[in-house]
């Protein structure tokens, strides 16, 4: 290893988070400072907080109402099998 080209390295590096939850680690950087950790992660506290300023989340719930109330389309073989049901039906009244 080349001398004098690496980083110190710090074993007692102290992290805080926005939540003023604090904890120490490793690192290059004798402080760290961060937005989320485990005690605030809505993964890790299953708490989970939408921030919707634009209504997206609204808007899809609406497309997909609007979506669900539409019936659904059907294929060419149950098209074709229909029209031969009505068919025979018609022969048979004949």
């Amino acid at each position: 290893m080349k001398k004098e080209i690496h980083p110190e390295y710090h074993n007692d590096a102290e992290v805080a988070c926005a939540c003023g939850n604090k904890f120490t680690t490793g690192s290059v950087l004798k402080s760290i400072r961060v937005e989320l950790c485990n005690k605030c992660h809505p993964f890790y506290t299953g708490k989970q907080k939408f921030v919707d300023t634009a209504r997206r989340v609204e808007k899809f719930q609406e497309k997909a109402a609007k979506q669900a109330a539409v019936p659904k389309a059907k294929g060419k073989k149950v098209k074709n099998a229909e029209k031969k049901k009505a068919k025979t039906a018609v022969a048979k009244k004949a």
